[in-house]
């Protein structure tokens, strides 16, 4: 019998109880860790509610209902950033997320894969230019995505064209974790079988998603690593309420039929997937962003001539992230 997602989270919690002083996350409990991450997916599956629920708190306010006469119009994508400051276990996190607002809204949505691969390679290409200086900002903020976060439509069916592409060509620039967005619009077989379908997508087309088994050299971990791919993708209903019972406070999502607790693994993977983005896995996600996909295409770049060192500017001078059509502060 497959462990079920709470036995997992359970056996990762005890691990992680005592970091090695060696471990990326043990140096980051005093100092705390920078992380960034990317919501994309077509309008409608949840990503704004997704972030909410997963920083536990209103990061996104609810939009308003758009006007009849404009409904059926598809804004241009755009990226909305937004910025939360978050402690995971002791452990504090300076939580950046990127929304691609728009993506796959329109008929030919053939600019939204060039927008996003633009702002992931105008990222690697800042710490480039930071990395040419003699004298280095010593406030400079690091803005490599760590891990994208892929909303697929509960079709029921298989991956679409757009899901293949877009993972297809951001898969050697970021971590994609693909998700079911609304997963509770099947039934528990649709659900199932929509999971299994993606998966043998994912392996027919040879797709980058996230490999959790990518460092092979701790076993309890591995064998944890993997029992999560069998997850893939991560089923996602994200909470709208909070009530009150015997138990105390939980958080669901209500219907006219009753109630789904977010929190209850046999529901959804929300409780999963949220421990692995910002507890279990955000060092290996951090250090494969790092050590492979940005050394990867830090070679490309110089092997073909194609980076241009910066000039040397104020060590006291924030660096501003480009193409970024809004920014909040929490």
């Amino acid at each position: 019998m497959a462990p079920s997602a709470a036995s997992i989270v359970s056996n990762m919690s005890s691990r992680a109880a005592t970091p090695r002083p060696s471990s990326y996350r043990y140096k980051s409990e005093k100092r705390g860790m920078t992380y960034n991450i990317m919501l994309v997916g077509q309008s409608g599956l949840g990503r704004r509610t997704f972030l909410n629920t997963l920083c536990e708190r209103e990061v996104i306010p609810p939009s308003e209902p758009s006007s009849p006469d404009t409904a059926n119009v598809a804004d241009p994508m755009k990226f909305d950033t937004y910025e939360v400051n978050l402690e995971e276990e002791g452990t504090r996190i300076s939580l950046k997320v990127i929304d691609a607002a728009g993506f796959g809204d329109g008929l030919d949505n053939t600019s939204c894969f060039k927008q996003l691969q633009d702002y992931i390679e105008a990222q690697f290409d800042e710490v480039l230019v930071e990395e040419s200086r003699i004298k280095r900002n010593r406030r400079y903020r690091d803005h490599r995505l760590h891990v994208l976060i892929y909303f697929i439509a509960p079709t029921g069916h298989s991956l679409r064209e757009l899901d293949i592409e877009l993972i297809r060509r951001l898969g050697e620039y970021v971590n994609i974790i693909p998700v079911i967005g609304r997963a509770d619009s099947l039934t528990v077989d649709e659900l199932a079988g929509f999971k299994q379908n993606v998966m043998r997508d994912i392996d027919y087309y040879k797709l980058p998603v996230y490999n959790f088994c990518w460092d092979e050299s701790d076993g309890d971990a591995l064998k944890e690593n993997r029992e999560i791919m069998d997850f893939i993708p991560f089923s996602v209903v994200t909470c709208d309420e909070v009530i009150d019972n015997e138990f105390g406070s939980v958080r669901v999502r209500r219907y006219p039929w009753g109630t789904i607790e977010i929190d209850d693994e046999s529901q959804c993977d929300f409780v999963l997937l949220r421990y692995i983005m910002l507890n279990s896995h955000i060092a290996d996600l951090i250090n494969y962003t790092e050590d492979v996909l940005y050394e990867n295409y830090r070679t490309k770049k110089l092997e073909v001539g194609g980076f241009a060192e910066g000039e040397e500017e104020d060590d006291e001078e924030e660096a501003e992230t480009p193409a970024l059509s809004a920014k909040k502060q929490e």
